[in-house]
């Protein structure tokens, strides 16, 4: 455990979910020395999916996302610094700066997290074009969510499929600009996909997928996109392609980087006492066998544990499977593991019932004989069975005969 008398104190870089647990950790943990976080933005850390999800369907304010309320770090001793960026780190010297002056750490976490990725056709249309990462994002995309309007959405993904489905519920008209063959495609594969693009089109969402996007103009009341020879108005254009780890820190200090910044399963990077967490780190995962980057709720609070417990002497690895969940429409849904860069060869499916918003059902996908991935769809007590049959060998007939129980497999 860090001396608690040492002078340089234990510093967090970031302002999300993982910044947040680990200072949370080391503090319930017995950590009593200096412990400081700097985040770029002026809120204190706080957690994403309610950018997407409650926010947007006014169930909540943004400040409810917040991991602890403001004045919390001050009766925790810990030196929150919001608005002021990290510009550089020297693990050479054990420096870092911030606000222009250089100063000491005794370890370092990077939680720096991922950032939208930009769609420069967009940016130079001098249309109005919306991302949604931050807090203002959300703030600002809300209050374009106006009844009757008409939202134009680049990418069918995960944050694209959540926004529309919150457009819809505002009154919101959503087209929704997909190149892909089908919204998720490379995720979910073709059968799963078409249940979210089904699922859509039935709220009138008009979803237009494996289109080609040509010149984006803004114009006076909004945008208008060139597809496939149509041309799409919009009053607003929302971009939805991903996002990219925030890596300049490391890579200008040197610490290794590839698809975010890389360590072992510990949380260590390259770096003697350099730690990456969350959405920015690429860890080596013991139990699926490759490294893994997930920007997932989940994945930053077992980071933040596993940076906290290390950082106090335990020596702890980290092998949960990602975890994610979405809600869209009165469709919800729970997804485990990871298919990992040699991908599935087989999905199954399994206990489908009817209905408009997709039903009820869980979906599994298997590379061989492996269950690299398993889902549920509105079947909230599978969550468990879901976790146990992931990462185990199984009989893939046995797994989509309905019959079979899946404590038996």
């Amino acid at each position: 455990m860090p001396s608690s008398s040492a002078s340089a104190p234990i510093v967090v870089v970031g302002g999300g979910l993982a910044a947040g647990t680990v200072v949370t950790e080391l503090r319930e943990g017995g950590y009593d020395g200096p412990l400081a976080v700097y985040a770029d933005e002026a809120h204190p850390p706080y957690e994403r999916p309610p950018l997407s999800k409650d926010f947007m369907l006014d169930k909540g304010l943004l400040v409810d996302a917040l991991v602890h309320p403001e004045d919390w770090y001050a009766e925790h001793r810990v030196d929150l610094h919001t608005s002021t960026p990290v510009t550089a780190i020297d693990p050479a010297h054990h420096t870092f700066t911030a606000a222009g002056d250089e100063r000491p750490y005794s370890s370092l976490v990077l939680a720096t997290g991922s950032r939208a990725r930009r769609l420069a056709a967009a940016d130079d249309s001098g249309a109005e074009v919306l991302y949604l990462r931050q807090w203002d994002d959300a703030e600002r995309l809300r209050a374009a969510l106006t009844e009757g309007s008409r939202l134009g959405i680049v990418g069918g993904g995960w944050i694209g499929l959540e926004i529309a489905s919150a457009a819809r519920q505002h009154g919101v008209e959503v087209v929704i600009l997909e190149m892909a063959p089908q919204p998720l495609h490379a995720v979910l594969g073709d059968q799963v996909a078409a249940l979210f693009a089904d699922l859509h089109r039935a709220h009138g969402v008009d979803l237009r997928t494996g289109v080609t996007l040509g010149g984006i103009r803004g114009t006076a009341n909004g945008a208008e996109v060139d597809v496939d020879g149509d041309t799409v108005t919009v009053d607003r254009l929302l971009v939805g392609i991903g996002a990219v780890p925030d890596v300049h820190l490391a890579e200008s200090a040197g610490i290794t980087v590839d698809n975010g910044v890389r360590t072992d399963a510990r949380l260590r990077t390259s770096a003697d006492d350099v730690y990456a967490a969350g959405d920015v780190a690429n860890a080596d995962h013991p139990v699926l066998g490759h490294p893994l980057r997930v920007e997932h709720w989940d994945t930053a609070i077992q980071h933040g544990r596993v940076v906290a417990a290390n950082l106090l002497g335990k020596e702890t690895g980290h092998d949960a499977l990602p975890y994610f969940f979405t809600d869209q429409y009165d469709l919800g849904l729970e997804y485990v593991g990871n298919p990992g860069p040699e991908g599935f060869d087989r999905v199954v499916v399994r206990d489908t019932t009817g209905g408009d918003d997709g039903g009820q059902f869980t979906a599994w996908w298997l590379r061989g004989a492996k269950v690299v991935a398993g889902m549920h769809v509105n079947d909230w007590d599978a969550i468990d069975q879901v976790r146990r049959v992931v990462g185990s060998e199984v009989d893939a007939d046995r797994l989509a005969d309905e019959s079979v129980d899946l404590a038996d497999l």
